[in-house]
């Protein structure tokens, strides 16, 4: 069965919510807000100009992982989702999924967001399938570090092709849905990529590729 892959940040969604996480701990008062906010802010300056060192931004952004437990992380996030998630679902991301599901492909969320944030929000848009970043839990509690290959640039590529191999999958007649240029590596081994409202860079590479561009949000 062809693969249908989404991105979900900026792409189903109409905002990032890596970002948007960060920012709620902030105005929680979970971690201290003026450092944690412009941390926050730097690295999501970076993400977008391309220049993100994704292990320093796990360092950051999987740390308030490893000073709860879990129970009280699983509160925090399920109100996270209602507050900052449920307004940015697109309706025609859900549109999008449900044509190809009706058309026999398998939809699959690939994101490098942590899993930890990322899973309700498959949850809610109905996929099953979700390829994350990985935060590692030991004995009961997050360690703060990551498990396995973040599930960025080049590293989505890995690790969306050790699922195939578990699953005795290929990415014949796939698609993949995307918004960033950090896409690239993914977007070029699949049969069809898409441009969804897509950054800058992205939108020249997708218009001298000749691959189609999608709005979800108009």
């Amino acid at each position: 069965m062809p693969l249908a892959l989404f991105d979900l940040d900026n792409t189903l969604l109409a905002g990032d919510s890596d970002y948007l996480w960060g920012l709620f701990l902030g105005e929680r008062g979970i971690v201290d807000t003026e450092t944690y906010v412009r941390e926050n802010e730097r690295f999501y300056r970076e993400y977008r100009e391309g220049r993100l060192d994704i292990h320093e931004f796990l360092r950051f952004s999987l740390a308030p992982l490893a000073g709860h437990p879990p129970a009280r992380l699983r509160a925090w996030r399920e109100a996270f989702v209602a507050e900052k998630i449920e307004p940015i679902l697109l309706p025609a991301g859900r549109r999008l999924i449900e044509r190809h599901r009706r058309r026999g492909d398998i939809p699959v969320i690939i994101t490098a967001t942590n899993a930890f944030v990322t899973r309700p929000i498959a949850d809610r848009l109905g996929v099953r399938e979700l390829i994350a970043t990985e935060p590692e839990f030991r004995d009961g509690r997050y360690t703060g570090a990551v498990a396995g290959i973040p599930c960025f640039q080049e590293g989505k590529v890995q690790r969306l092709r050790q699922w195939l191999d578990e699953r005795g999958l290929d990415l014949e007649a796939s698609w993949f849905y995307s918004d960033s240029h950090n896409d690239l590596p993914l977007l070029e081994r699949v049969t069809h990529p898409v441009a969804v409202d897509p950054d800058d860079t992205l939108a020249a590479e997708a218009r001298r590729r000749g691959w189609p561009v999608l709005s979800l949000r108009t």
